[in-house]
């Protein structure tokens, strides 16, 4: 099972993956570990990645980039409407009014929605991961800028759907960030100690994101956030290039704005000039070669100078800073540490600006590009059963207040209640309970509509269904489920009514305390942070939600929303109830039951099932035309590259293994192919080029085959030599009588002769006969050919040559009283054995204890 994290920024990517050895960012075919947001469309494929960065400046109409924003918005959305303005690429309304994209694709007019285009980088990242871990990879946790809405991360999760990837999780970068920093560390304050408060700050190309949290052992909780969504790098460039387009229409009398590829090669440079800056104070030159109508155009710039250029830049950093310290009622005595990460963060005056609000140095222990992928890598093997992972809690904030509004039954009167506060804990769920007689709607959507950087405050109309009144005319108890769930996004996820059953007296209702205690549970399930509990403090209720893993809370209800708690009785109370008053008449008992309710769901911005299925048809295709695209290049260079390579051999070492005939021909042939190439067969198919391999390999193939056998012949030839010698010794040391080989049988040794005989005699003429052969003729014997002669010799002669001797098991000795009895010859009366050793005692005893070991040669 993979585990993939992937940060997908609004200029570059980078993909994390987890292994054995833990975390490591992994590199694309070019060795590089940044992959460019860019997708450029060709008339045979797409490329993307590297390679469509490469074509931004001679393909501007036809590649995209910079295209992270326009998720799940409108074509007349205002910020659409601004960035369309200083875009390459043509912007168009699709038919359900988003985002189009119109490019040229296989020599047609082609119009794609931001998810597809999203879908089409998730591939490249796919295809980067899968070709790393040699594996296929499904599931991913896929990074998101912490103020996107409901509607963007919708369509960001489209586009995964899209290219077949389930994503886990979509995780706020900060909260990426903070993950990648907190689960290393082992110093943290323990669970009941003071947490360690750190403010991550990260201003990438497009946006500047800032965090506050609170970590203490095992456990990470964000406290809230805070952003400008439209400070970055981006901007920084941008007042470069205002700069130099001025100083060129003066200087060069050159209007730069007037053609976009000028513009685009301006960019690029401008965004070189930028990193230069951040190492060096002293002036800095840009020189950019055939600019505009042949003409070189140069200029220079310092830090000084650019710091200024960029002050209204610089003021707006404080901004957020502010922002996230009276959110979250932290003073800066309280922040431990702030760690810095993302490109822009590199340039010296955005370093001073964040250090001198803290009044403190800022810490850079993070990688600032790789971080967010790490981070979510490491949430993906948390969430993955195939890790297993130091245990670490993540608890997120809700970026933006959340309310629901409704209608009174029967009455024209909304009521209007927050549901999720700003920075409230997330993943989080709630219960809400409604008293109607019929179905009802309801309409989520942000409370603050100017606190959000995108113009629809609305999220959706949820519209619960099937809703009756009860038997005896009283209004239904609808139960509500809203959440806000692990990707951020909020929805009503289940809906029940609960009715009411009389049972028989004999039944036994476990069921009835539901409607006296409906949210009796466990004491520890009450144990909830008090930030979380101020609310309802102030209510005086108790919190009426149930929970999924997270601590639970409820605002203040209103007058629409009945509180369950509040009809609980308090224990003293009932008690003394019992006592004091006598006892009642039963009454019948009453099963309460919970009955599912259908939820349909209008959201603001959701691609319709259909449609998905097409995109998702749409992107398998082109997959695979790029893949046929991929094989008909790799046909046609394997062509260019056989011609190149034996054309150059053909003058070195394979001259001697072609005659002169042959070598012209072949000559002629490699050149007129190569003609070919660059001519009419510049655009073939497959199949084509597959032919014409097949037939300069007809004549390359023998010349090649010739001058590796006359590379390995003699070699073999010299090895089967001297086995043959090495045969040959044995059998003449064996009718020496020599004693290595007297217990071989003679018959056996004349079969290794025999075969000695026969390889030498088929060796000989073999050699004579290739002796007479020129180097340009084929070969009388191949190398596989002698190799099987050498195995051959091996197997007939190696088993006989090499059998052990037998062994002569020593003679079984009988004690006696006087010691072992033993028969020895005449000559071992001296008191020597037949090994010339002393006897073990002189007597012939032995010790009690002692094992005789004596071994004999006897008769």
């Amino acid at each position: 099972m993979s585990v993939v994290g992937l940060d997908v920024g609004s200029q570059s990517c980078y993909i994390a993956v987890a292994r054995a050895g833990g975390i490591e960012t992994i590199a694309n075919e070019f060795s590089d570990r940044c992959t460019p947001s860019v997708i450029s469309f060709g008339s045979k494929n797409r490329t993307i990645g590297v390679a469509a960065k490469n074509q931004q400046i001679t393909h501007a109409n036809n590649t995209v980039s910079n295209f992270k924003r326009f998720h799940g918005r409108t074509f007349n959305d205002p910020f659409i409407q601004k960035e369309k303005e200083n875009l390459s690429y043509d912007l168009v309304p699709m038919k359900n009014g988003g985002v189009g994209i119109k490019v040229m694709y296989m020599d047609e007019e082609h119009l794609f929605s931001v998810e597809q285009i999203t879908a089409m980088l998730l591939t490249k990242l796919k295809e980067t991961a899968e070709n790393n871990l040699k594996k296929p990879v499904t599931d991913c946790v896929i990074s998101v800028p912490s103020f996107f809405t409901d509607a963007e991360r919708r369509s960001v999760l489209d586009a995964a759907q899209i290219v077949g990837l389930n994503c886990l999780r979509l995780m706020n970068d900060m909260t990426a960030v903070a993950l990648n920093y907190g689960i290393y560390k082992q110093d943290l304050p323990s669970p009941d100690e003071k947490p360690r408060i750190v403010v991550f700050v990260d201003m990438g190309h497009s946006a500047f994101q800032v965090s506050a949290c609170a970590f203490n052992k095992g456990k990470l909780k964000v406290l809230g956030t805070a952003f400008d969504p439209f400070l970055g790098g981006k901007n920084f460039d941008e007042k470069l290039v205002e700069h130099f387009c001025a100083e060129f229409k003066t200087k060069y009398k050159l209007d730069a704005k007037s053609k976009i590829r000028a513009l685009l090669r301006l960019y690029q440079e401008c965004e070189k000039l930028k990193k230069l800056m951040s190492s060096n104070s002293t002036d800095l030159p840009l020189n950019i070669e055939c600019f505009m109508n042949d003409k070189d155009v140069s200029g220079k710039m310092n830090r000084s100078q650019f710091e200024e250029l960029c002050a209204e830049l610089l003021q707006k950093i404080e901004v957020p800073l502010y922002s996230l310290m009276e959110q979250t009622q932290l003073k800066v005595e309280d922040v431990s540490a702030v760690e810095i990460v993302g490109g822009t963060t590199r340039i010296p005056a955005v370093k001073e600006k964040i250090a001198k609000f803290f009044g403190k140095d800022i810490s850079t222990t993070l990688n600032a590009d790789e971080a967010v992928a790490r981070g979510c890598a490491l949430q993906c093997a948390i969430l993955s059963p195939a890790f297993k992972v130091r245990e670490f809690s993540v608890t997120d904030a809700v970026p933006f207040p959340i309310s629901l509004v409704w209608n009174h039954d029967s009455e024209d009167t909304e009521g209007v209640h927050e549901v999720f506060s700003r920075n409230h804990a997330a993943p989080f769920s709630k219960v809400l309970t409604f008293l109607r007689r019929g179905p009802f709607e309801l309409e989520a959507f942000y409370s603050d509509p100017l606190g959000v950087p995108y113009p629809e405050a609305k999220i959706g109309r949820f519209v619960v269904q099937n809703v009756s009144a009860q038997k005896d005319g009283e209004k239904s108890r609808v139960k509500v489920k809203v959440r806000v769930n692990t990707h951020g996004i909020f929805t009503i996820s289940t809906a029940s009514m609960v009715e009411k059953v009389p049972t028989e007296e004999n039944e036994v209702s476990s069921v009835e305390t539901d409607m006296e205690c409906p949210n009796q549970r466990p004491p520890e399930n009450l144990d909830t942070d008090k930030n979380i509990q101020q609310d309802n403090s102030e209510a005086g209720t108790q919190p009426q939600v149930q929970t999924d893993g997270q601590q639970t809370s409820q605002s203040p209800p209103s007058p629409e929303l009945t509180s369950e708690e509040n009809k609980i009785p308090d224990a003293d109370k009932a008690n003394e109830k019992k006592v004091d008053q006598p006892p009642e008449a039963k009454k019948p008992k009453i099963k309460v039951v919970n009955v599912e309710l259908p939820i349909e769901a209008n959201l603001v911005w959701q691609l319709g099932k259909d449609l998905l299925n097409m995109y998702i048809e749409t992107e398998g295709k082109m997959i695979m035309q790029d893949k046929l695209e991929k094989e008909r290049n790799d046909a046609k260079n394997a062509v260019e590259e056989y011609v190149y390579e034996f054309r150059d051999k053909l003058c070195g070492p394979y001259e001697k293994f072609i005659c002169e005939q042959e070598h012209q021909n072949f000559l002629r042939l490699l050149t007129e192919t190569e003609d070919w190439l660059y001519e009419e067969g510049e655009d073939q198919a497959k199949q084509a080029y597959v032919d014409k391999l097949e037939e300069l390999m007809k004549i390359g193939t023998p010349v090649k085959v010739r001058f590796q056998e006359a590379e390995e012949r003699p070699k073999l030839f010299e090895e089967l030599g001297q086995r043959l010698q090495h045969y040959a010794k044995i059998a003449a040391d064996f009718r020496n009588k020599d004693e290595k080989y007297n217990h071989i049988d003679e018959s056996e040794m004349k079969k290794v002769e025999k075969s000695v005989n026969e390889v030498m005699e088929w060796m000989n003429s073999i050699m004579n006969a290739q002796a007479k052969k020129s180097l340009d003729q084929d070969p009388v014997v191949r190398a596989h050919e002698i190799k099987a002669k050498v195995k051959e010799l091996n197997n007939a002669c190696e088993p006989v040559v090499t059998q052990p001797k037998p062994k002569i098991e020593s003679p079984k000795l009988e004690r006696t009283p006087n010691g072992p009895n033993i028969d020895k010859k005449e000559e071992d009366l001296e008191g020597k054995n037949n090994f010339g050793a002393e006897p073990p005692h002189q007597n012939g005893e032995c010790y009690p204890n002692e094992k005789s070991s004596v071994n004999m040669d006897l008769d």
